[in-house]
């Protein structure tokens, strides 16, 4: 399967929510302070799309169009340069085949194509998939949350900062031979 990363569109709204739903369900964390009550929930592609400045919102597809999850990134600490990392669930479906770590390079990318310096994360003890995406992915574990925290109940917090793209200097007449590796000058 040869998965599509596209941005949010409206048709997405009603089967992204289901996702999230059940997976907060299925870890029993259909509890207020979680993502579960969240008013814009229903509608992210309208939540998104109200600031492009500052948010955005990738799903995954299958080469069908099938919805298989999806990830954000929206302001949180605007003078800090910091966004948080948002809405990040895949489907049962998804799980397994390793598109967690793309989705998370882009929504990375479009963080720093921004102007954000930093991604900060907030999850629970109880999603130990996605705590081993984000510690594998270089997030480093904090103690408490940034700022106040908007969804009480998860207690795990992380942090990544973020390197803006290099371009690629292999193709200057200095530097290394990209054929054979010696030093060209």
């Amino acid at each position: 399967m040869k998965p599509i990363f596209r941005s949010i569109q409206s048709q997405d709204d009603a089967p992204l929510a289901a996702i999230i739903r059940k997976s907060l369900t299925d870890h029993q964390l259909a509890v207020p302070g979680t993502a579960y009550f969240d008013p814009e929930l229903d509608h992210l592609s309208e939540f998104y799309a109200a600031d492009p400045a500052s948010r955005h919102y990738f799903v995954v597809t299958n080469e069908s169009g099938t919805l298989l999850g999806g990830g954000g990134l929206a302001a949180y600490d605007s003078e800090g340069k910091i966004a948080e990392l948002q809405k990040f669930y895949l489907s049962d479906a998804a799980k397994g085949q390793r598109l967690s770590y793309p989705l998370l390079a882009k929504i990375e990318a479009k963080a720093v194509e921004l102007g954000y310096r930093q991604l900060y994360l907030e999850s629970h003890h109880s999603l130990e998939a996605a705590l081993h995406v984000y510690q594998k992915a270089g997030y480093r574990a904090l103690c408490q949350p940034l700022l106040a925290a908007q969804h009480t109940t998860m207690d795990r917090f992380y942090v990544k900062t973020l390197e803006p793209q290099q371009p690629n200097q292999c193709n200057s007449t200095h530097g290394l031979d990209s054929t054979n590796g010696k030093t060209i000058e």
